[in-house]
C-alpha cells in the first residue's frame, strides 16, 4: 500500500511531466489505431465522401475529448468556473490560461491522427475519387457512358478488385493523383501545426510577460490549494474515523468487563492525537457545513500577518514616552544548565 501511495504522490508532484507522457502515449496510440484500422471504402458515389471525411475527422474529435477526460485539471477548471463569487474573485485570464494549457495537450493526438491519415492518402482517395479530372487524366469522351455511369465508375477507384473503368481512366493514375494531393495537404498540416506550436510556446510570453506570469502563478496556486484541501480532508476523515472507532470500542467496555476481558490501557497521547487533528469539527453536520462554506465562500487571498512589535517593543505602534530622568539598563542572564 505504501508503494502505491508513493507512486501516486510522485505523479502528483510531477503532474506536468506525467500529462506530457500521457499525451505522447495517446499520440502513439493514435498511430497504432490507424495502422490496425481496417479501412474499407464503400465505393459508392453517395457514401464515399461521408466515409472518407468521417474517418478523417471523427476519430480526432474523440481523441480531443479523451485528452480532456484524462486531464486531472478539467474538474478543477469546471469547479473554479462554476463556483460562487464569495469573498474571492474569479480572474478570467487565469481560466483562459488553464483551458489553453489543457487544449494544447489535448490537440496532440488529434493532430497526429490527421497528419498520419493525410500522409497515407486512403481517406482523401475514397472521399474525392469522384472528383478526379477525367478530361486531364483520362478519356472524357467515352461514347458508351453517361454522366451518372461515369460517377459510379469513378467511385470504384479505391477498390481495385471491382474497378472496371480502365478505358475511362487508369486506376493507378487516379490513385497516384489523389495520394499526391493528400500527402501535400498532410505536410502542409504538419507545417501549420509546428508553426502554431512554436508561436504559442515561444512568442506568447513575449507580448505580455507580467500577465503571463500572473496567470501561471494563480493557476498553480489553484491546483496546489485543491491538492492541500483534499489532503487535509483525507487526514481529517482518517482522524474522525479513528476517534469514532475508539469511542465505539470504549462503549463496549462494560460488556467486555462482564465477559472477564481486560481492555488494553490507552495512553493519553494516543487518545488526544487524533482528537487534535479534528480541528474542533466533531460531527457530521458541522463537517457538511464547513464543506459547503468552502465551496460557496472561499477565504479571500489576503493573509493577515501577526502584529510586529515596534522598535520600543510595543505592538500597537504608539510613540515611546521619554522620561526626563535617566534610567539604568540592567541585563539579567539565566543559565539553563
Amino acid at each position: 500500500m505504501d508503494k502505491f501511495r508513493m507512486i501516486f504522490q510522485f505523479f502528483q508532484s510531477n503532474q506536468e511531466s506525467f500529462m506530457n507522457g500521457i499525451c505522447g502515449i495517446m499520440a502513439l496510440a493514435s498511430t497504432q489505431m490507424y495502422s490496425a484500422f481496417d479501412f474499407n471504402c464503400p465505393c459508392l458515389p453517395h457514401y464515399n465522401m461521408a466515409y472518407g471525411l468521417g474517418i478523417l475527422l471523427v476519430p480526432p474529435f474523440i481523441l480531443f475529448l479523451l485528452g480532456f477526460v484524462l486531464n486531472n485539471n478539467i474538474s478543477m477548471l469546471a469547479e473554479e468556473w462554476r463556483r460562487p463569487q464569495g469573498q474571492r474573485g474569479k480572474d478570467p485570464a487565469v481560466l483562459r490560461y488553464m483551458f489553453c494549457s489543457m487544449a494544447q495537450r489535448a490537440m496532440i493526438a488529434p493532430a497526429v491522427w490527421v497528419s498520419v491519415t493525410l500522409l497515407d492518402g486512403k481517406c482523401i482517395t475514397c472521399a474525392f475519387c469522384t472528383s478526379v479530372p477525367v478530361e486531364t487524366l483520362g478519356n472524357a469522351s467515352h461514347p458508351l457512358l453517361s454522366q451518372g455511369e461515369i460517377q459510379r465508375v469513378l467511385a470504384r477507384i479505391p477498390c481495385k478488385e471491382i474497378y472496371n473503368g480502365q478505358e475511362l481512366i487508369a486506376n493507378e493514375v487516379a490513385i497516384r493523383y489523389l495520394r499526391c494531393i493528400s500527402q501535400a495537404l498532410g505536410w502542409c498540416f504538419v507545417l501549420l501545426m509546428t508553426t502554431l506550436a512554436f508561436l504559442v510556446r515561444s512568442l506568447r510570453p513575449c507580448f505580455s510577460q507580467a500577465a503571463f506570469l500572473k496567470s501561471r502563478y494563480w493557476s498553480h496556486y489553484i491546483d496546489i490549494e485543491r491538492k492541500l484541501f483534499d489532503e487535509t480532508c483525507a487526514e481529517h476523515a482518517r482522524s474522525f474515523a479513528k476517534v469514532c472507532i475508539q469511542q465505539f470500542f470504549e462503549s463496549m467496555s462494560t460488556d467486555l468487563v462482564a465477559a472477564r476481558c481486560q481492555l488494553p490501557k490507552k495512553t493519553p497521547e494516543d487518545a488526544g492525537e487524533a482528537s487534535k487533528k479534528l480541528l474542533g469539527i466533531t460531527d457530521q453536520g458541522t463537517m457538511n457545513m464547513a464543506l459547503k462554506s468552502w465551496h460557496r465562500c472561499k477565504p479571500p487571498l489576503h493573509l493577515h500577518p501577526p502584529a510586529l512589535p515596534s522598535g520600543n517593543g510595543r505592538a500597537g505602534g504608539q510613540p515611546p514616552v521619554h522620561s526626563s530622568t535617566p534610567q539604568r539598563e540592567t541585563a539579567a542572564y539565566y543559565s539553563l544548565v
